[in-house]
């Protein structure tokens, strides 16, 4: 399965194509990126919440060890943005590839 292929051997598109997985094209991935990214804001959320109501209650220790868990979520957060950004990249030059390529059998056509 590659990325930008998507059509038949011959270039055009595949008929009575069915996903497998979630990830068999990039427009399923970046759903699926996307709610990764809500789930991860949402946990994050509620740990800062749970810092903030905990303050006075926690040990130095536990207080210390929620703030690593929402720092790290922070960054899972950017890098998944990252991610998204990344597919959204990918999309967009599947597109001009294969609009060069319809282009470029038009022009066969017309020459034939």
């Amino acid at each position: 399965m590659g990325l930008i292929r998507h059509g038949n051997g011959s270039g055009g598109p595949r008929l009575g194509f069915k996903p497998e997985t979630p990830f068999d094209n990039i427009e399923s991935a970046q759903q699926f990126v996307g709610l990764l990214i809500e789930a991860i804001e949402e946990s994050r959320a509620d740990v800062d919440a749970d810092i903030a109501r905990a303050e006075s209650n926690l040990s130095e220790r536990q207080k210390q060890a929620l703030q690593l868990v929402s720092d790290i979520l922070a960054k899972l957060s950017d890098h998944m943005t990252t991610s998204r950004r990344m597919l959204n990249d990918l999309r967009t030059l599947r597109r001009m590839l294969l609009e060069e390529r319809q282009l470029g059998k038009q022009n066969t056509d017309t020459k034939l």
